[in-house]
């Protein structure tokens, strides 16, 4: 057998179906997990349990692999390097990942590039916060109150978005703040703080690409993404009433970034469309991504699949929607831990739904699973997701 193994640091969802995506191809996977019981360790047969911090555990897992890939970004950039050095294919590689890592990295590159993102700087205490909003609203022509920003609980003149410039997902790492006293929380993690304007947007969108070594690129439809509570609730494909010009110019974008970086693999461009018509990036993510998660059923070849086909350097798959609307919508955790009995009703009520769980614990709030539908009819489709969703929570109960 000469086909490769390709060695997935996490063991979270995105790698349990990344695999999944592999079997067909005859991929083989060596998965380099926190727990025997994370998501993607129940599925794959070989599995070592270690800490990716390590840089001993992660050259002992990739001298059984062919390539190195992630299903999240926090692997220190030095260790890539380490591993590279070894002769170890690292994809994507530390100089690309270091933007998705470091939101400070990334804000000064892409401003480098001339990509419209935010306004921003990063801020050292709540003093500057204070500096920062007043600066982003004297640019505005907003009026604050006097004296703002200069003792304890001084109120801003606008809002600021405060991140911990490493190590923030699904919300977490990110606060939105108006007085100097809530300001200061962030800066209590002992990081660097990216200030950013609150940005006043229509929608948020993602423009998904994969890209692999030779230079092969393929852009998904630009999707609409709805966060409830920072949480990505649902993903519409493709966005709702987005002009075709606007959608092109977004994955043009896309694949430009993927390209300056140096990107090998998928690429999930996270967008704000404002209300004046603008399209600002929000965050960059280099992995499979929630985004991406309704073309396991809803395009010709799925984000996870594209994935290891541009890791591998194989020729990348068809990127098309299979259906005129495709919407994905989260299952999270609620107050029934066991959710196979609603497989019953959702199967009757909706053969074509499409299920996929995660092997998870269920928790109150926490991810477990999604549900894609598709249609030729957006309302009566976005009606299944969220009815298949919700009774599989518990919120829905007929």
């Amino acid at each position: 057998m000469t086909f490769p193994v390709v060695g997935m640091v996490g063991g979270g969802q995105l790698a349990r179906m990344t695999h999944e995506a592999g079997i067909p191809l005859g991929i083989r996977f060596r998965l380099l997990a926190d727990t025997p019981q994370d998501s993607a360790a129940q599925a794959v047969r070989d599995v070592v349990v270690g800490d990716h911090r390590d840089l001993g555990t992660l050259r002992d897992f990739a001298r059984g692999c062919d390539v190195v890939t992630f299903d999240h970004e926090h692997v220190p950039t030095d260790h890539l390097r380490a591993l590279e050095a070894d002769g170890m294919p690292v994809r994507p590689g530390p100089g690309a990942l270091e933007h998705a890592q470091d939101k400070g990295i990334m804000r000064a590159r892409l401003d480098a590039l001339g990509v419209p993102c935010p306004r921003h700087r990063i801020v050292q205490d709540p003093a500057d916060v204070a500096a920062f909003a007043a600066e982003v609203a004297l640019a505005d022509g907003a009026a604050g109150p006097d004296g703002a920003g200069t003792t304890e609980g001084a109120g801003f003149p606008v809002p600021v978005v405060l991140k911990t410039v490493r190590g923030g997902y699904d919300g977490k790492g990110v606060w939105v703040v108006r007085t100097t006293g809530e300001a200061a929380v962030p800066f209590r993690a002992g990081v660097p703080v990216l200030a950013e304007e609150q940005v006043d947007f229509a929608r948020e969108l993602a423009a998904c690409v994969v890209r692999s070594p030779h230079g092969q690129a393929v852009a998904y439809p630009v999707v609409e993404s709805i966060q409830v509570g920072g949480v990505c609730d649902t993903v519409i494909a493709p966005a709702p009433g987005l002009p075709g010009d606007e959608a092109v110019t977004a994955q043009e974008l896309a694949l430009r970034i993927a390209q300056e970086l140096d990107v090998v693999g998928h690429l999930a461009v996270e967008l704000f469309e404002t209300r004046d018509g603008r399209v600002l990036v929000n965050e960059l993510a280099m992995r499979p991504h929630n985004s991406g998660h309704w073309t396991q059923d809803g395009a010709v070849t799925s984000q996870f699949a594209n994935h290891l086909r541009a890791v591998l350097d194989l020729p990348l798959g068809d990127p098309r929607p299979r259906a005129r609307w495709t919407v994905m919508a989260n299952v999270l955790g609620g107050d029934y831990p066991d959710m196979y009995p609603a497989y019953r009703h959702l199967m009757a009520r909706d053969p074509q739904l499409k299920i996929h769980m995660y092997g998870k614990d269920v928790k109150p709030g926490r991810k477990v699973g999604h549900v894609n539908t598709y249609g030729d009819d957006l309302d009566d489709v976005r009606e299944r997701a969220a009815h298949a969703a919700g009774y599989l929570r518990g919120t829905v109960n007929e």
